[in-house]
């Protein structure tokens, strides 16, 4: 399974990478905003590649692109509208949260979050 975090914060994208890679998975990518994100999607499939990433796994609240755009922007483009995606962020507005459900998030994963947590979603969502 080939895996995006995404988050603007490096000591985050190492927590979840740490994380993932301790529940079995290997192949990750990390991307500094939503904006390095959708520029990595597009050059898979600028590869010739039918799926850029099999997860996603984002913070909200970033520069230059909010995981609710990529999120956006991911369920709009014909190669990714159904990859699996995570928001894991300190937003707790309800408006957003139901505008990510309403886009079909996954899991939402309140920060700070750990490996129980992560595993639990991970679980919930049918990806583990």
């Amino acid at each position: 399974m080939k895996i995006l975090i995404v988050d603007d914060k490096a000591s985050i994208r190492s927590t979840m990478k740490t994380i993932l890679i301790s529940l079995g998975f290997a192949d990750i990518t990390e991307a500094v905003d939503g904006e390095d994100a959708w520029y990595m999607i597009n050059d898979e499939f600028r590869k010739g590649k039918t799926e850029a990433f099999d997860l996603i796994v984002s913070d909200m609240e970033m520069p230059n692109m909010t995981g609710l755009e990529l999120l956006r922007a991911v369920r709009k483009s014909s190669g990714m509208k159904d990859t699996p995606f995570i928001m894991a962020t300190t937003v707790t507005a309800k408006q957003i949260i139901l505008e990510t459900m309403r886009l079909g998030v996954q899991a939402y994963i309140i920060k700070p979050f750990d490996a129980p947590m992560v595993k639990l979603k991970l679980k919930q969502s049918g990806i583990l």
